[in-house]
C-alpha cells in the first residue's frame, strides 16, 4: 500500500494520515503477490538496468529459527528451550512482535509456541523450508534496480526484508521513516519470480515515500485531501516499476488466472477512471463525511482495483508517449501526473487508441498545478 502523507489540518487530515499509515504499518499489502504458473514467462532480463547502489538486505533469522524448531519436532513433542531462546532473540521475531504491539494486536510467546506445535504448521515444514531456501536466492539487485528505475535521480533505497513464518498470512512494511522493513509472509504458493516482483513493488513504495513530498502551498482542505488520496496511484506506478516497463505484463510471472483478472480489470479503465474522478470531486466539494471518504478510497484498493489499474495505465501511457524521464518528472505530484496523462491520451487518441481523459472540472480544482501559484 502507498504510504500516504498529509498536512491537512483538523480531524480530516488526521484521519487521512492514519488511513495511509495503517497500510504502511500493519495491514495486508493488497494484491502485490500471487502464485506463479510454470507456463508464465519471466520479464525480460534486458529490461533491468545494471545493479544499483542500495541498502537492501534480506534477514531470514526468524524463519531459520522456526524451521530449526519444526525439524526438531520430528523427534520430540516439545520445543527445546535453547531452540526457543534462539527464536525469540532473532531480529525478525523481535521486530514482528514490536509491530503487532504497536498496532494494538495481541502477540504472545505462548500463542506463537502453540502455532509452532500445531499439526498444520508441522505438516507444512518441508514446503516452508523449500520456499525459504528459494527466496534466499532472490536477486535483490534486480528488485532494487526496477524500483530505482522509476524514482527521481538520487533516490535512495534502504530496507531490510524479513521473510517470516507466522500465523497470520499478511505482509506489510514497518517503520518506514526510521528503519524501513518489509515483512513478507512465507507462502509456499509464491515462487521466487513472484517474490522478487513483490519486493520490487514494495521497494518502490519505500523509495516513493522518501522521494516525494506533499504538494506545497495553501489550498482548500478538500483539494488537499483529494491530492493525498491521489497519491494512492503509487500502486499503479509500483506495478509498472516491478514489471520493468510498459511492454511487460504486470503479471508476467503470475499464474494465468491472475493475468486474466488483471486484463479484465484494465479493460474497465474508462469507467474506473470516472469512478475515481467522481470520488475526487465529491471530496473537493465536501459531499462526503470523513468515514465515507475513507470507505470509498479503500474500495479502490480491492485485490488490485483502480488505484492499481488506473494508476498503471496512466503511467504506462505517459512512458509510451513521452518516455520514462517525463514520467519520473511528474510522478511525485498527482496534479502533474493526471495533466500529463491527459496530454499523452490525446496523443494516443490521434494515433488511433481512444483513451478517456480527466475532466477540465477536476483539473481546474487543482489549478495550482498549471500556474504554480496559490489559491
Amino acid at each position: 500500500m502507498r504510504i500516504l502523507r498529509s498536512r491537512i489540518p483538523g480531524p480530516l487530515g488526521a484521519f487521512v494520515l492514519w488511513a495511509g499509515l495503517v497500510g504502511a504499518c500493519g495491514e495486508d499489502l493488497p494484491g502485490t503477490s500471487s502464485a506463479a504458473s510454470n507456463e508464465a514467462p519471466e520479464p525480460a532480463a534486458s529490461a533491468v538496468p545494471a545493479p544499483p547502489s542500495h541498502e537492501v538486505t534480506i534477514e531470514t533469522d526468524q524463519a531459520d529459527a522456526v524451521l530449526a524448531i519444526l525439524e526438531s519436532l520430528d523427534s520430540s513433542a516439545e520445543i527445546a528451550d535453547s531452540d526457543w531462546q534462539r527464536l525469540i532473540a532473532t531480529e525478525g521475531y523481535r521486530r514482528l512482535q514490536a509491530r503487532e504491539l504497536a498496532m494494538g494486536r495481541e502477540f504472545s510467546d505462548a500463542a506463537f509456541r502453540e502455532f509452532l506445535l500445531s499439526g498444520e504448521t508441522r505438516a507444512a515444514a518441508e514446503k516452508l523450508a523449500s520456499t525459504v531456501a528459494s527466496w534466499k536466492q532472490a536477486d535483490l539487485d534486480r528488485a532494487a534496480s526496477r524500483a530505482l528505475a522509476y524514482l527521481p535521480a538520487g533516490s535512495a533505497l534502504r530496507a531490510t526484508l524479513y521473510p517470516v513464518i507466522k500465523p497470520q498470512g499478511n505482509s506489510f512494511v514497518f517503520e518506514v521513516d526510521s528503519d524501513p522493513a518489509i515483512f513478507l509472509f512465507v507462502d509456499p504458493e509464491v515462487p521466487r519470480p513472484v517474490f522478487e516482483n513483490t519486493l520490487a513493488h514494495e521497494l518502490h513504495h519505500i523509495g516513493y515515500a522518501a522521494a516525494c513530498e506533499d504538494p506545497g502551498g495553501p489550498m482548500p482542505e478538500g483539494v488537499r485531501a483529494s491530492l493525498v488520496w491521489a497519491g494512492a496511484f503509487g500502486e499503479g506506478l509500483a506495478m509498472l516499476a516491478a514489471a520493468g516497463g510498459p511492454e511487460i505484463h504486470p503479471h508476467a510471472a503470475s499464474k494465468a488466472e491472475d493475468r486474466d483478472r488483471w486484463n479484465r480489470d484494465v479493460a474497465r479503465f474508462e469507467p474506473d477512471l470516472r469512478r475515481v474522478e467522481i470520488f475526487f470531486l465529491d471530496v473537493i466539494e465536501g459531499r462526503l463525511e470523513t468515514a465515507e471518504i475513507v470507505e470509498a478510497a479503500r474500495s479502490f484498493f480491492g485485490v488490485q482495483g483502480p488505484w492499481y489499474t488506473v494508476g498503471w495505465k496512466m503511467a504506462a501511457t505517459i512512458e509510451e508517449v513521452f518516455g520514462r524521464d517525463r514520467l519520473i518528472d511528474v510522478l511525485c505530484d498527482p496534479r502533474l501526473l493526471l495533466a500529463t496523462y491527459n496530454e499523452a491520451a490525446v496523443a494516443q487518441s490521434s494515433a488511433g487508441e481512444e483513451l478517456p481523459v480527466w475532466s477540465p472540472e477536476l483539473l481546474a480544482h487543482w489549478q495550482v498545478d498549471a500556474r504554480g501559484g496559490d489559491y
